[in-house]
């Protein structure tokens, strides 16, 4: 068989939704199915065991995903990576780069809740890189299950163009079996785990549905396919290859979404999802990839996915396991050997390929190569995650993905100093493996303080850091990442003059400042016949971009600020790089002052899902947290509310919502955008602020 017809079958896929969806109980099911594992565990851990995917502690305690874990089976013949990502919105990033890395993905929905608020933000994230995917409606099982409503949703939230290829033999309690509209079978999962699929005809009582649902699928996807247009209009035979071929067309081409469903957790409806992903979602030569050649200014280049073109690979995820340091990485040209030399086209530094692996969440089998559409891991490798690889013929860089920025900061602080080389550690990883999660120490309080996505993540890592590292660690109040912006235009003309013996310093800088509605700094040159000589231009910059760090107002960073210069002065002998640095920063001093500087802070998007009951004391909980209602809408005894509601007053509000809701209502939670804080906090947020720094 060539390598073109083995990358031809490979099928890289995520598996990404809203939290508690299934994801990780389908993923267990596919593993089962195509042999990997030869015993189901139940994800919530029940059993001690705990989902194979789900293999940190803290992911079997609380039943969540927090780290996308890679794995690797077969289905029919087709080697099939597969990563389970989190469905919480505070571990975004692990979707990002999950994404990144995939060519095809799996949308899992609830068949109860339907399209749900992080379903649109990961879709948004499948969008953002291109991914054709394939719905999968879950738990049919559940009581007020309803898949025809959810495709219904996939079009009306997600402006998606969903086209039913199967429906449910009776639905809840009584959920049989699916009939397959494109075959016109009805399938229904036999054995103990549901591994004998029977096939029959289909119910009396569902014929007319069917027939239905059909007409509606032919029509829908006929667009793609000229043969099967032909076909229904000649009244000849369909054949069910002609439906697969536009299917697969319209799927690759992102305009439509094949909704299949089941329930994964009675085992229903999984194997036929393989078929699916098998047949409708690209394989690596089906996707067009591109790298930016650095040695010709960063022009695009395509790459091509044969074995023996020059090696280019991704690290796109790093973790530090109980073998060393791990890196995930997806080859997108070329072959990769053990014993290879590869470089890094980042940091220029070289490195020999010691041990190659494919991983099975945290087990591993090695492996001797890997070619261009492979998902592996190597080890001892010190990079970045986003780092590009070549085998130094090319020097190319893959684009790296979107990283947004953390809104909510922490201080930790070690009680001894046993926990203090401990806690070091752990923070070393961690912001290695975590592009969100950053760290700094405060220079006035001289306390560590980690910043991430939410309450939830940071949660995680401090509880990790004790777990895994021993880090015996107290931590302070959650602290928001407020940022301070000037309002009104202002001038500014400083000069800096310093005279002490021999040559002294001597800078003049004159322009104005004012905001900027997009960006956080912009630094405009228009000075004219030399007044400052071009050489100390970047010096201004340079100190203007010194002052953002740290405004006067309360000590915040500053953002949305536009320095423009357009006169100075400077001195034959006196005048220098540090003159020039000096000056604009007493400029900015001045005109910052002048410029009516006000605070902003972080609005989170909330969604809340709560049965329609409770609709009253949730609206109330979120005026009362200073929170803007966008949007309410009803689905039957569920109500779904969208609101703005500034990070400040979010915290601890899941005690709260539980307690108002007999808890069963939820919420996600995700970075807006920033927003003037009411004139009243804003004072006195500001005088706590000053009175710390004193």
């Amino acid at each position: 068989m060539s390598s073109s017809d083995v990358r031809e079958r490979v099928r890289n896929i995520g598996i990404s939704a809203h939290i508690d969806s299934g994801k990780t109980t389908l993923t267990e099911r596919i593993l089962f199915y195509t042999d990997r594992i030869h015993a189901i565990h139940d994800v919530k851990g029940k059993d001690g065991v705990g989902a194979t995917m789900d293999f940190m502690e803290l992911e079997k305690e609380r039943g969540i995903t927090i780290q996308s874990a890679a794995t690797y089976c077969t289905w029919e013949d087709h080697p099939v990576n597969i990563i389970d990502t989190p469905g919480h919105v505070d571990f975004t990033i692990e979707v990002e780069r999950a994404l990144r890395v995939l060519d095809g993905a799996v949308l899992v929905l609830c068949a109860v809740g339907g399209v749900q608020s992080q379903s649109v933000t990961v879709d948004r994230q499948m969008v953002r890189y291109g991914v054709p995917r394939i719905a999968f409606v879950n738990k049919c099982d559940r009581t007020g299950a309803d898949p025809i409503r959810v495709a219904r949703q996939l079009k009306e939230k997600l402006n998606h163009n969903p086209v039913l290829l199967q429906i449910p033999m009776g639905l809840e309690s009584d959920f049989r079996g699916i009939i397959d509209l494109v075959s016109m079978k009805a399938l229904t999962f036999n054995g103990d785990f549901g591994e004998e699929i029977t096939e029959s005809e289909i119910p009396a009582e569902f014929a007319e549905l069917a027939r239905e649902k059909r007409e509606e699928m032919l029509d829908t996807i006929s667009l793609f396919s000229d043969d099967l247009t032909e076909a229904i209009l000649g009244e000849d035979s369909i054949t069910e290859e002609m439906i697969y071929d536009a299917i697969r067309k319209g799927t690759l081409s992102l305009q439509l979404t094949p909704v299949l469903l089941g329930s994964a957790y009675k085992n229903k409806g999984v194997q036929p999802l393989l078929d699916a992903v098998v047949r409708y979602l690209p394989s690596p030569l089906n996707i067009k990839n591109e790298a930016l050649d650095l040695d010709r200014e960063e022009e695009r280049i395509v790459l091509g996915s044969a074995p023996d073109l020059p090696l280019v690979m991704l690290a796109f995820k790093l973790e530090v396991g109980r073998y060393g340091q791990l890196t995930y990485v997806r080859l997108y040209q070329g072959t990769l050997n053990r014993g290879d030399t590869i470089s890094n086209t980042r940091t220029g530094k070289r490195v020999k390929v010691g041990r190659l692996v494919r991983m099975h969440a945290d087990e591993m089998e090695e492996i001797e190569s890997a070619s261009a559409g492979d998902i592996v891991a190597l080890f001892g490798i010190d990079c970045a995650s986003g780092d590009t690889f070549t085998d130094e013929r090319v020097r190319y860089a893959m684009t790296s993905m979107h990283v947004p920025e953390p809104v909510i900061s922490l201080a930790v602080k070690p009680r001894d100093k046993k926990a203090e080389m401990n806690l070091s550690k752990a923070l070393t990883r961690f912001t290695k493996e975590d592009p969100t999660f950053k760290v700094y120490l405060d220079e006035e309080t001289s306390e560590t303080v980690i910043c991430g996505m939410g309450e939830l993540h940071l949660d995680v890592y401090v509880e990790r850091m004790r777990r895994e590292y021993n880090a015996d660690v107290e931590t302070g109040m959650p602290k928001v990442a407020y940022r301070e912006s000037p309002t009104r235009k202002a001038d500014f003309n400083y000069t800096h003059k310093k005279q002490t013996g021999g040559s002294g310093q001597f800078g003049r800088v004159a322009g104005f400042m004012e905001s900027l509605t997009e960006g956080e700094f912009e630094f405009v040159n228009k000075i004219t016949g030399g007044a400052i000589p071009t050489e100390y231009i970047p010096s201004c910059e340079k100190g203007f971009r010194a002052c953002l760090a740290k405004g006067a107002l309360a000590g915040f960073p500053v953002v949305g600020v536009k320095v423009t210069i357009n006169d100075g002065a400077s001195h034959s002998v006196d005048s220098s790089d540090i003159a020039f640095q000096q000056a604009a920063i007493g400029a900015f001093r001045e005109a910052y002052q002048r410029s009516s500087p006000i605070l902003l802070e972080p609005l989170m998007r909330v969604v809340v899902e709560t049965p329609t009951e409770f609709q009253g004391p949730v609206l109330a909980s979120l005026n009362q947290r200073r929170g803007i209602i966008l949007s309410t809408s009803e689905d039957g005894v569920f109500s779904n509310i969208e609101s703005e509601v500034p990070l400040s007053e979010m915290f601890g509000y899941s005690t709260v919502l539980r307690s108002s809701t007999q808890g069963k209502a939820e919420f996600t939670m995700e970075f807006a955008r920033y927003s003037p804080v009411p004139k009243s906090i804003a004072e006195e947020i500001i005088k706590k602020e000053r009175e710390k720094q004193k």
